[in-house]
C-alpha cells in the first residue's frame, strides 16, 4: 500500500508541472518590425475564444540572447535568419518547427515634409542626400538585422566606408524609424512595413533585391514552447492561410 502511495504521488509530481504551464499564457518573443501585424494577430486568436498571448518585441538579436539566458519564450520569430540560426545551433528552437513564411523589403526614407523621391542604384549618393552634417538612422549593424541589411545594401553601393561613421545606431528598427520622425535623422534605412506604419515619414527609394541578403522572418517553437499545445497552435495560425491576409496588409510578402 505504501509502495503504491510513493508511485502515485511520484506521478503526480511528474504532471503537476505540465498541467501548470498548460495554464500559462503562450509568451511570444518577436521582432520589433512584426509589432503592428502581431498584435492584430493576436487581437484575431483571442477573438476567436483563445487566451491572450504574451507579445515581447525587440531587435531579434536581443530576443534570441534573452532565450540563451532562460527568458521564457514559447515562440521566436526572428526578422533574419542568423539570429533564428544562433538559437537553433544552441539546441533552443523545437526540432522541426522553423519556417519563414513572410518577407520585407528594405527602404530609404525621410521626414514626409522633406521626402524627394530617388531610384536607388550604386551611383545613389548617399553621402550628399545627408548633407554636411546629417547622420543616417538603422539598427546597429553589429547585431540588429536592418542594420546588418543596410550595411549590406551600402557596401553593394560601394558607400560604406564613407556612409558607415555617420550612422546613428539603434537598438531596434522601430527605434531607428523614430529618429527619422523626429527629424532627428535626415534619412534613415527601415524595413518597408515599418515604414507604412509611421505617417510622418516618407519612403524615398527601395533598395533592389539583389543588393542584400532577403529580408525573410523565421519562425519557431523554443525548446521551452515544444511541449506547450497552445504555442503550437498559435503559431499554426500566425503561419496559417488565416493570418496571411492580415500579413499582407501589413506590407509583409507571404512565402
Amino acid at each position: 500500500m505504501r509502495r503504491t502511495l510513493l508511485t502515485l504521488a511520484l506521478g503526480l509530481s511528474l504532471l503537476v508541472p505540465g498541467a501548470l504551464r498548460a495554464q500559462e499564457p503562450v509568451t511570444v518573443f518577436a521582432a520589433a518590425s512584426l509589432t503592428d501585424a502581431l498584435r492584430d494577430l493576436g487581437r484575431q486568436w483571442e477573438a476567436r475564444g483563445n487566451p491572450a498571448v504574451r507579445l515581447s518585441f525587440a531587435a531579434s538579436s536581443a530576443l534570441a540572447r534573452q532565450i540563451e539566458q532562460g527568458a521564457p519564450a514559447d515562440v521566436f520569430m526572428s526578422a533574419d535568419e542568423p539570429w533564428a540560426d544562433y538559437l537553433q545551433q544552441r539546441h533552443l528552437l523545437a526540432e522541426g518547427t522553423r519556417t519563414s513564411p513572410l518577407g520585407n523589403a528594405l527602404v530609404l526614407i525621410a521626414p514626409a515634409s522633406a521626402a524627394r523621391p530617388v531610384e536607388i542604384s550604386r551611383t545613389t549618393d548617399i553621402a550628399a542626400l545627408l548633407g554636411a552634417n546629417g547622420r543616417l538612422a538603422t539598427g546597429d549593424p553589429s547585431n540588429v538585422p536592418v542594420g546588418k541589411y543596410a550595411q549590406e545594401a551600402l557596401s553593394w553601393m560601394g558607400q560604406w566606408d564613407r556612409i558607415g561613421p555617420r550612422i546613428a545606431r539603434a537598438d531596434n528598427v522601430r527605434s531607428a524609424l523614430l529618429l527619422v520622425e523626429r527629424g532627428e535623422a535626415p534619412l534613415g534605412i527601415v524595413y518597408a512595413t515599418d515604414a507604412a506604419a509611421a505617417p510622418n515619414v516618407r519612403v524615398i527609394g527601395t533598395f533592389p533585391a539583389g543588393s542584400h541578403t532577403p529580408v525573410t522572418y523565421p519562425f519557431a517553437l523554443t525548446r521551452r514552447g515544444a511541449d506547450n499545445g497552445r504555442a503550437r497552435a498559435f503559431l499554426d495560425f500566425a503561419r496559417g492561410p488565416e493570418a496571411a491576409e492580415t500579413w499582407r496588409r501589413h506590407g509583409f510578402s507571404v512565402r
